[in-house]
């Protein structure tokens, strides 16, 4: 093999490593998010059927099906956070979904809502806000339009978590 042939060779296969390197890299940061997401919680929020005591996962982070109200703000439900794009995060860049997770602003400058705990998240790392994003661009897509949310007075389509002012008293269940 002439000298030439031999650097060709050589540069392929330093191109090569540099790839695998990189996808090695990208798989470690999707681990990494999978791990965060997982000892964070976020299944609970935006998994369906977590809060009835039968979580689908076959549709993991696909939304919730039980609205939390906050007296008088209105009621939410964790919101499908799969990269489906009509249902869910599918449009937004590991950028935003990054910085919705550590300052609740989305990437239309709406805030998330107040049940999202994005004040504790907001002590994440760059490197670890980054990981769950890339986590969740990963999933597989789940078609599932969240219902709600719900203004103060409206009527709510869902199971509903009511929270409490301490002093407040339970009413019986709406008619």
């Amino acid at each position: 093999m002439s000298g030439v042939g031999i650097c060709r060779v050589l540069a392929m296969a330093a191109m090569l490593a540099v790839a695998g390197g990189s996808a090695n890299a990208a798989s470690q940061q999707v681990e990494r998010g999978k791990y965060l997401v997982g000892i964070s919680g976020c299944g609970d929020c935006h998994t369906p059927g977590h809060f009835t005591g039968k979580p689908d996962m076959s549709r993991q982070l696909g939304g919730s099906d039980v609205a939390f109200e906050i007296p008088g703000l209105g009621a939410f439900a964790g919101a499908n956070i799969t990269p489906d794009k009509a249902t869910g995060i599918g449009d937004w860049s590991v950028q935003q979904i990054a910085t919705a997770i550590r300052t609740g602003q989305r990437p239309d400058g709406r805030m998330l809502a107040p049940i999202m705990p994005y004040g504790d998240f907001a002590r994440l790392t760059d490197a670890d806000a980054t990981a769950i994003a890339a986590y969740l661009k990963s999933l597989p897509p789940v078609s599932h339009k969240v219902p709600g949310p719900f203004g103060p007075g409206e009527t709510v389509t869902t199971l509903l978590f009511r929270i409490l002012p301490p002093g407040q008293v339970v009413q019986g269940a709406p008619k």
